[in-house]
């Protein structure tokens, strides 16, 4: 059986394109594109990893992980458009595996993660 994962992003060009890459690799891929929704997914649906983006419309990436992180100990990759350190310190102190900057250049989505 493929691995599940859940990816959350507001922006649904990038929750495309990460899904892609990943349904190209044989993983099954859910989309959420807010907070609410995921933590709903994450209640029906047993994740292998999940890929979060840290600024979602209802709540934030990091509260998002922090909420995740009261049951499920499953892999956690926190996205990022800003280049501060803080955010990447943040997410490693609250529970998240990795924190990535997303950039501009499609290509950089496969290499970082190791997926």
């Amino acid at each position: 059986m493929s691995e599940k994962i859940l990816v959350v992003d507001d922006e649904e060009e990038i929750a495309d394109l990460i899904e892609l890459y990943l349904k190209n690799d044989g993983y099954i891929v859910y989309k959420a594109h807010n907070g609410m929704d995921a933590l709903k997914y994450i209640e029906e649906t047993e994740f292998d990893l999940a890929v979060l983006d840290i600024m979602l419309p209802d709540i934030d990436g990091f509260r998002l992980c922090r909420k995740i992180r009261e049951n499920h100990f499953f892999p956690i990759i926190m996205l990022t458009a800003k280049v501060e350190d803080g955010d990447k310190i943040m997410g490693l102190t609250i529970g998240a595996d990795e924190t990535k900057r997303l950039l501009q250049n499609s290509t950089s989505l496969q290499e970082p993660w190791g997926l």
